[in-house]
């Protein structure tokens, strides 16, 4: 039977202050609190809670049938709950439907994945913390920012114990495959991948509205209709898409809900199913590896890291921030491990870049690339200050692997005593309960032997 994998990404920019080189050493604080605060509420009130909104009304409705899955990355949960917690209600109701299931993500929705494999790990362990204290569940599928993967990733994320992963269907790693298949990490064939249709994902994300497109209008009917137009093998249809695509990128107007609440009802009638990535992972089996040499993304046509790291000065303002990782990582100061989420969130990055897709983009604050790299070297320069003044740059870098080295074994041993812990939790309840049948036995025997012996005389 041929189902559905329908996935959304909630993800909301940190927007940076403008920052002066006069300003470094005296101006700790980097954030424009105004613009984060009008933009979040923005996105919130035209995206996030009518399509939130709708979503669990779908799921309500469908006695189960229609099925989704949610990925947020942690800044952008400390800013919904800080400015916008209605949003974090229709999370929680979204959960509490038994339709949804949330995915993992970095906490920062940085690049650390290219950058530094422990920044990557603590990032990833932090977040599942996250979800389950919100959502009372550990993921067992990830997503990396902006669906960026290649073979060593996967291995990594495999070792973490994840059992899935969302990527791109990039053409030119599929060739004349396609990804209408679940495949698997030729790294570790225990981390199976599902890799998004781009096309009839941007039919909705990006071409939904246009009324110059050979499609449009777009309805239910017909947008299934291509689904079950597919090779009866091909059993997973992966649609992958930012939540803001309903509501912001595709506005209200175009009725792009109403599309959205159809699907399950049309998708019935020919026997298509929706499934979560947990439940696709689990029933359905690898058809083959995929090799991914070198890192793939959803972002722009050639689906690779070059709006991040294409030019000399994203490549520079990355090296940069990433040169001070292992300082920050043993560093236990917050408003530093804070700002360190911050200015590794993808898209100061992707404000720097020079590429030319066809596409505008939206750069805030920002008159130009080369601005974008100017304001954020300052901050980054004021952040590097504050954190060589807690481990200055002439520690030795012996001692400082030293110290790391240390940090990770004890972490390794508060782990497995936690483990152990678990297993005398669990032998303790066991005698307890053994004991309380064993208690329940004896005053049974007793009121039957003094039941007998009343019968007697």
């Amino acid at each position: 039977m041929r189902t559905i994998c329908l996935y959304f990404e909630i993800h909301q920019i940190i927007h940076l202050k403008r920052y002066r080189f006069f300003d470094i050493g005296t101006d700790h604080y980097y954030y424009d609190d105004y613009a984060n605060e009008t933009s979040i509420n923005e996105v919130a009130e035209r995206s996030y809670i009518p399509a939130l909104t709708t979503l669990i009304e779908m799921a309500k409705n469908s006695d189960g049938y229609f099925k989704v899955a949610l990925s947020i990355s942690g800044v952008a949960l400390e800013q919904l709950e800080i400015h916008a917690p209605a949003v974090v209600d229709l999370l929680m109701q979204l959960n509490d439907t038994g339709c949804c299931e949330f995915l993992s993500e970095p906490y920062s929705h940085g690049l650390s994945s290219l950058a530094n494999e422990e920044c990557f790990k603590e990032e990833v362990l932090r977040m599942n913390r996250k979800i389950k204290q919100m959502f009372g569940k550990i993921p067992k599928v990830f997503r990396n920012s902006s669906l960026i993967y290649s073979d060593e990733i996967g291995a990594l994320v495999a070792s973490m114990g994840f059992k899935g992963m969302l990527t791109e269907g990039a053409k030119h790693i599929l060739g004349w495959k396609s990804p209408h298949y679940v495949y698997h990490c030729n790294m570790n064939p225990n981390l199976k991948l599902l890799l998004r249709d781009y096309k009839l994902s941007d039919d909705i994300s990006l071409r939904f509205s246009n009324s110059d497109w050979s499609e449009y209008p777009l309805f239910a009917d017909k947008y299934i209709s291509w689904i079950d137009a597919f090779p009866p093998e091909e059993q997973v249809i992966n649609i992958f898409m930012e939540l803001k695509s309903l509501g912001l990128v595709q506005p209200l107007s175009s009725n792009i809900l109403e599309f959205l609440k159809a699907l399950p009802a049309c998708a019935k009638e020919r026997g298509i199913t929706f499934s979560t990535p947990t439940e696709v992972v689990t029933k359905l089996k690898s058809v083959s590896q995929i090799d991914i040499p070198y890192p793939i993304s959803w972002v722009d046509e050639e689906r690779d890291t070059s709006c991040w790291l294409g030019n000399v000065m994203q490549r520079e303002a990355f090296n940069k921030l990433y040169s001070v990782a292992e300082r920050v990582h043993i560093c236990d100061d917050r408003r530093i491990k804070q700002d360190w989420d911050y200015l590794q969130a993808s898209n100061n990055f992707r404000f720097m870049t020079t590429k030319n897709n066809g596409m505008w983009l939206n750069r805030g604050i920002y008159d130009s690339p080369y601005d974008a790299f100017t304001n954020y070297m300052n901050i980054l320069g004021d952040f590097i200050n504050r954190v060589d003044s807690l481990y200055p740059e002439d520690i030795d870098n012996e001692e400082l692997n030293s110290l790391l080295t240390t940090i990770r074994n004890q972490g390794e041993e508060i782990s497995e005593l936690h483990k152990e812990l678990d297993v005398l939790k669990c032998k303790e309840e066991k005698k307890i309960e053994k004991e309380k049948i064993e208690k329940k036995k004896k005053t049974t025997t007793t009121k039957k032997s003094t039941a007998s012996k009343k019968k007697v005389e």
